[in-house]
């Protein structure tokens, strides 16, 4: 059984804060990791709601320095430091918020208690700005009307899975595990070799999560999302509002649903969704006509990538 892989909604709508929507923030839960992508004013609230343990969160990755995407980081990380936090916080942002989050430690915390490591990205590449043994976080160039990048959370490949049946049948020893694994087969007493195929199940398929925030609408933006299982891409706007995108730097709901389509993704988010709409659903709508498995977002949604 595959591990958990999920996504939660703690902010979804665009920079005017409204009584339905808090600005951009979302928790990524995957393998063992606890991520964060964005982090509006109010995300704090937001995460003890949503119930996921404030000291299991590691990386905060920010997408661009518009305040609805990290107006909450100075409060959040004030908070940790009251609740006795010890493990570093790792932070992955535009090279120009480090001194400025310096400069807002320095005034507003004292003894903070634990280490806040900043990472400079660099938005106009595509590269990786996080990687350990199981999974691997990127950085996708957008644009925006300041230098913003969306990331791109990938797994890294599994092993396979060992039938158990198979190993007790053969009586096949636990030290060898790993080596079946690996590929081996296993050859019995008698010199029959059994092929590693029967030995084992597949392994899980790799599954990845694209966070595309601000961005106006790029016509190549799906080569770099090809075959993502789930895809968040920001549709501030509907088509009637398509010179508002132009403007501002920002995407229609049927933009998204174009990028979806043309990467053939598992499935569409839509999010960042401008104040003027009361009913999100014409959105949606909007969407569906190009990309079917398309879905809204809300706060406290968890999406199973």
């Amino acid at each position: 059984m595959a591990e958990p892989f999920k996504v939660h909604i703690l902010g979804c709508g665009s920079a005017l804060p409204t009584l339905r929507h808090y600005a951009s923030s979302q928790v990524v839960e995957v393998r063992d990791h606890v991520l964060m992508l964005d982090c509006s004013e109010g995300t704090q609230m937001q995460l003890r709601k949503s119930r996921v343990r404030f000291t299991k969160l590691s990386h905060v990755f920010i997408t661009h320095l518009h305040g609805d995407h990290c107006f909450g980081l100075i409060g959040m990380i004030s908070t940790f430091g009251l609740l006795g936090r010890t493990a570093k916080l790792h932070i992955h942002a535009p090279k120009a918020l480090k001194p400025e989050l310096e400069r807002q430690i320095k005034f507003f915390t004292h003894d903070l208690g634990f280490e806040v490591v900043f990472y400079p990205v660099d938005t106009s590449l595509r590269q990786v700005v996080y990687e350990d043994r199981s999974i691997q976080v990127e950085s996708i160039p957008l644009e925006h009307r300041v230098p913003c990048c969306g990331y791109l959370i990938t797994e890294k490949p599994s092993q396979p899975h060992i039938r158990r049946d198979m190993m007790e049948a053969y009586q096949i020893p636990n030290s060898q595990v790993n080596n079946i694994k690996a590929g081996a087969d296993w050859t019995t007493e008698d010199g029959e070799v059994i092929p590693n195929s029967r030995l084992v199940n597949p392994a899980d398929p790799v599954r990845s999560y694209a966070y595309i925030s601000d961005t106006k609408y790029l016509p190549h933006l799906h080569e770099q999302l090809q075959g993502v299982s789930t895809l968040y891409h920001e549709s501030t706007y509907g088509e009637d509002k398509i010179l508002n995108c132009e403007k501002y730097c920002h995407s229609t709901a049927r933009q998204a649903a174009m990028v979806a389509r043309d990467a053939g993704v598992g499935k569409l988010l839509l999010g960042h969704y401008s104040s003027r709409y009361e009913d999100e659903r014409v959105l949606l709508d909007e969407a569906k006509t190009v990309f079917e498995n398309s879905f809204l977002t809300n706060e406290m949604d968890v999406i199973d990538v």
